[in-house]
């Protein structure tokens, strides 16, 4: 699946240029590090907003994806909502918006981790045994790697990185660090919350890609879900976020192949499907003492989805909205 001519760097150049220029109408502060590295602090020390993360939610898609926010009837108490779309979802998607970059630096207490999206990952490559590869195995899938004079790239933190990891970024990017950005969304702020759920469809996707579905058959797509309440707490933080998607978003899938693949699709994508399904996340968290990777991988979905199938015109739904799991999470 090439898709080497489209760029999803040099797409997101207006875009991280509106969130740097119009940092104060966005109440987002910029810095610089000692490397010459732009920062984008959008919810540590900065209040940050709804529309800076809608903005940072369309460069974490590479440019090739909307975000918008608008009221919807799906749900009665938090009827404000997160609405996106991609006619590129592959690439927008997994090639972009994906947090499948684990970046660290230190040791200990001390030590700093944090997953990379945006199109940055498109850019990082490793060189071994004298052979240049993309950092993540999954672009060799993708047959997709992008190459750009300047990167971006978005981080769900709540301190500053340190200059070595913003280094290592650069070099991978095989860019001076004057040329990334890095844009930097707790999880307990309002533009942290909006990024996060804006990945509506990207979890849609990335699950398809679990389940063995050609990702070349899928053509277009798009979601919705609630915007969470931000929580001081950083767990039920990520938990509303995460909750936001599982039991109250929705995703329609357009796709080339047979009927019966699309049926299939459709019948194993909702999050209901998973052994962990039924509680709120931060609980769901808890009880496996807070190690994410214990967590059934085949949760993180939305809770409904339509897949058509453009060849024969027919569309199958399953799943189903649970509002009241998505009041347990949001309201306590």
């Amino acid at each position: 699946m090439s898709q080497h001519k489209i760029s999803v760097n040099a797409a997101v150049r207006p875009l991280v240029r509106t969130l740097v220029e119009q940092a104060d109408k966005l109440r987002v502060k910029v810095g610089k590090l000692p490397n010459g590295a732009t920062v984008v602090d959008a919810g540590i020390e900065a209040p940050g907003g709804l529309e800076a993360g809608r903005i940072i939610g369309e460069i974490c898609m590479g440019g090739l994806g909307t975000v918008s926010l608008s009221f919807g009837t799906n749900s009665a108490r938090w009827p404000y909502q997160v609405n996106v779309h991609s006619t590129n979802p592959v690439i927008s998607c997994l090639g972009s918006q994906y947090a499948g970059w684990s970046l660290s630096h230190g040791e200990g207490k001390g030590a700093f981790y944090a997953l990379g999206s945006g199109p940055a990952r498109a850019m990082a490559v490793k060189v071994k045994d004298g052979v240049e590869t993309s950092v993540e195995e999954l672009y060799k899938e993708l047959d997709y790697r992008d190459r750009c004079d300047e990167t971006a790239i978005v981080l769900e933190v709540d301190r500053m990185p340190p200059v070595e990891l913003v280094d290592k970024v650069a070099k991978a990017c095989q860019l001076d660090p004057s040329k990334v950005t890095v844009i930097l969304t707790p999880t307990s702020s309002l533009a942290g919350g909006v990024q996060v759920v804006s990945r509506v469809l990207e979890v849609a996707l990335h699950k398809a890609h679990s389940l063995h579905f050609p990702l070349e058959n899928i053509i277009d797509g798009c979601g919705s879900a609630p915007v969470p309440p931000p929580h001081p707490n950083f767990v039920k933080a990520m938990g509303r976020t995460n909750d936001a998607i599982l039991f109250a978003g929705q995703v329609h899938l357009f796709v080339k192949g047979s009927s019966e693949q699309a049926k299939m699709l459709a019948n194993e994508l909702p999050s209901s499907t998973s052994r962990d399904y039924g509680k709120p996340f931060a609980e769901v968290f808890k009880e496996y003492n807070y190690d994410f990777f214990k967590v059934d991988a085949m949760l993180f979905s939305p809770a409904r989805v339509t897949v058509t199938a453009v060849d024969s015109g027919l569309s199958f739904h399953a799943g189903q909205l649970d509002e009241t799991l998505l009041e347990r999470s949001f309201g306590e």
